[in-house]
């Protein structure tokens, strides 16, 4: 993790200094896992990975490091913040569209899409998503690190270029999780 995601919470809102000043919002959601019966395919205390991956190189066809040309093209984002003279853009996924004063993504102008932020039900292909806890998180990715800000930093199974970083509730549940390159130059 050459770049590390630091940055604030405050009052709800992911704050990034010298960058956009338009950032998502904390989603605090339950834990979405998929209801199948034990002894069809899954093992007691498991969880099935939902069909809303992000990771290991992007969340369906929106990929990680994609020019915005190549990522409007799939019709899968919507431009919610234009570039105004920063160095990134935001973006909404279509099917999960945010609220006001925040946005799904960001797109660099130097490295494409930079930053991907979990929407409800997405998981990593590790299981872990919005309303895992941290035992879960620790558990999933064994060389986690702790970010000053408190955050937990792992590296991206399958991805030597991207990072996790997941926000958690002073209950100790994630409500918040971005999926980014090392070297995005969107959030700090």
């Amino acid at each position: 993790m050459g770049k590390a995601f630091v940055a604030v919470l405050a009052g709800g809102v992911l704050l990034a200094t010298g960058t956009p000043a338009l950032a998502p919002t904390a989603r605090v959601a339950e834990a979405t896992r998929a209801a199948q019966p034990v002894g069809e395919g899954r093992a007691a205390g498991t969880v099935r990975v939902a069909k809303t991956r992000l990771g290991p190189q992007g969340y369906g066809k929106v990929r990680l490091g994609m020019s915005a040309k190549k990522a409007r093209a799939t019709g899968k984002i919507v431009l919610k913040m234009p570039l105004r003279g920063g160095a990134c853009s935001g973006w909404d996924l279509k099917a999960h569209p945010t609220g006001k004063n925040s946005v799904g993504l960001y797109i660099s102008k130097r490295r494409g899409v930079a930053v991907i932020f979990a929407p409800k039900g997405a998981r990593t292909p590790e299981g872990i998503g919005i309303g895992s806890t941290t035992k879960q998180v620790k558990k999933a990715y064994p060389r986690w690190k702790s970010a000053a800000s408190g955050f937990l930093l792992a590296s991206v199974p399958g991805n030597k270029k991207a990072y996790y970083a997941f926000i958690a509730s002073k209950n100790g549940t994630v409500k918040e999780l971005a999926f980014g390159l090392d070297t995005q130059d969107c959030v700090n």
